[in-house]
């Protein structure tokens, strides 16, 4: 009895740090890069700020994540699957032929970095297309003010 209290204890503690401790968003910096021939996007997030870049001359722009925004990025980035991020195709090929920008996440949280493949500006992957979107609304919110 003991060694079975013994057992379901350590799984239970375990599992319970693992999923505190494994996503944490202080901990990481999620860079999203657009580029195409006439355009460029660059987007930061670190530790409640959004630094854009919406040009390859142009200087950046830092703006302060709200509290609301920055929990929705939380629950966004518990999502992701760090070690699959590589692994994730894109929906659509239209940066093959100029039809859009070409795209990338790369996300370094705790020391490593977890780079997806390109895709289409607009087109991510399913796995990440929430978090991409919120990303870009950054990068909206700013066009507007």
């Amino acid at each position: 009895m003991k060694l079975l209290s013994l057992l379901f204890l350590t799984i239970f503690l375990s599992k319970g740090c693992d999923g505190d401790a494994q996503k944490k968003l202080e901990a990481a910096q999620l860079i999203y890069t657009a580029n195409s021939r006439g355009f460029h996007q660059e987007i930061v997030i670190e530790n409640h700020i959004a630094i854009i870049k919406k040009d390859r001359k142009e200087k950046t722009i830092q703006t302060k994540i709200s509290d609301a925004d920055w929990k929705e990025l939380i629950t966004l980035f518990k999502k992701v699957d760090l070690e699959e991020i590589k692994n994730l195709k894109s929906p659509t090929e239209k940066r093959f032929y100029d039809g859009a920008a070409i795209a990338n996440l790369k996300i370094n949280y705790k020391g490593r970095n977890y780079e997806s493949q390109s895709f289409d500006h607009g087109f991510p992957p399913v796995e990440i297309k929430k978090i991409v979107t919120k990303i870009n609304s950054f990068a909206k919110q700013n066009n507007e003010n």
